[in-house]
């Protein structure tokens, strides 16, 4: 592999294309100045003008969110997992109907194995622009989003109307829906009955992983953070180990699956046979099966990267309660 193809596998954070119209709630005040980042596989943008960086999936997608303080994004569910870990700034997560469940607080390097089916938002509540790092269980990141009613009844006061197709369509700007496309259907209160409503206490220990915890058990080996012997033990189609300055040696390895490289802190040195790169903090390098290759940091100083590989784990409901 050249470097210019290995390049091509690699998406820069600096390079990272938004789209702010991605979701239903783009135009809802306190929800309309966040960016949405596709970084590997379609993802769940709802946007027809979502920048796509890299479209070939590994079994899982990878995408980004950006909110400046005091932004959050709606409550909503998938069908598949959905993995965070935070980049940059505080968040807070919480979760539930009217998102009064429950709710914890997430520093830089966090991560959060959401469980599935149940309704989840976010907000930046730092005091910086934010970034969180997000895997999406399956090629199709399970078909879509599943938002909770009164934000699909809130937008529609801002404009925007969401499809039964999965499209939004802004009828500030003259969009309506095509003929033959009724409006998605909100769900029924028996429906919503089906979506947990579990408590802070009961999420935490088995879905969330702390960064400096993760650091500690890294000091010698690669530590497996969500996989059926992980920190997190789950099957959601992929697994996820974190790595720290003297997790691996520098000698050359494979998989026989694919393997994507998100670094958290520091610089890391990848090189294969035919060249050399370094990946830099938010970065996301797809690194195809087969390939020998080594990682190490480059530089002195805290080092830290989250590693995820596919799994033939079906992509199906996970992140249960534990």
């Amino acid at each position: 592999m050249t470097p210019d193809q290995m390049e091509a596998r690699i998406v820069r954070y600096g390079d990272l294309r938004p789209c702010k119209t991605a979701f239903i709630d783009a135009h809802t005040p306190g929800s309309d100045r966040k960016e949405n980042f596709t970084i590997i596989g379609g993802g769940v943008s709802e946007a027809a003008d979502q920048h796509v960086h890299i479209r070939e999936t590994p079994g899982f997608n990878i995408g980004a969110a950006g909110q400046p303080p005091g932004c959050r994004n709606s409550l909503h569910s998938h069908r598949t997992a959905e993995v965070f870990f935070v980049l940059k700034g505080r968040w807070r997560f919480f979760w539930g109907r009217w998102g009064t469940a429950g709710e914890f607080i997430a520093e830089e390097g966090d991560i959060f194995n959401i469980p599935t089916g149940i309704f989840r938002a976010f907000e930046n509540v730092g005091t910086d622009y934010g970034m969180i790092m997000a895997i999406l269980g399956g090629d199709d990141a399970g078909g879509g989003v599943i938002w909770a009613p009164q934000v699909i009844t809130d937008a529609k006061d801002y404009g925007l109307v969401l499809g039964e197709n999965g499209r939004l369509y802004d009828t500030k700007k003259g969009q309506h829906l095509p003929d033959g496309v009724k409006p998605m259907p909100l769900l029924t209160e028996e429906e919503l009955k089906a979506f947990p409503e579990p408590t802070t206490a009961e999420v935490i220990p088995n879905h969330v992983a702390r960064y400096w915890d993760l650091m500690a058990l890294s000091d010698r080996q690669p530590c497996k953070v969500i996989g059926a012997t992980g920190v997190l033990r789950d099957r959601p189609g992929f697994e996820v180990e974190f790595l720290s300055r003297n997790s691996i040696p520098d000698t050359p390895y494979k998989f026989d699956r694919h393997e994507v490289l998100m670094p958290m802190r520091g610089h890391w040195r990848l090189t294969w046979a035919s060249g050399r790169t370094v990946l830099n903090p938010g970065d996301t390098a797809a690194i195809p099966p087969g390939l020998d290759h080594s990682l190490a940091p480059s530089m002195t100083g805290e080092s830290s990267l989250y590693r995820v590989i596919a799994t033939d784990d079906p992509a199906g409901p996970t992140g249960r309660l534990l």
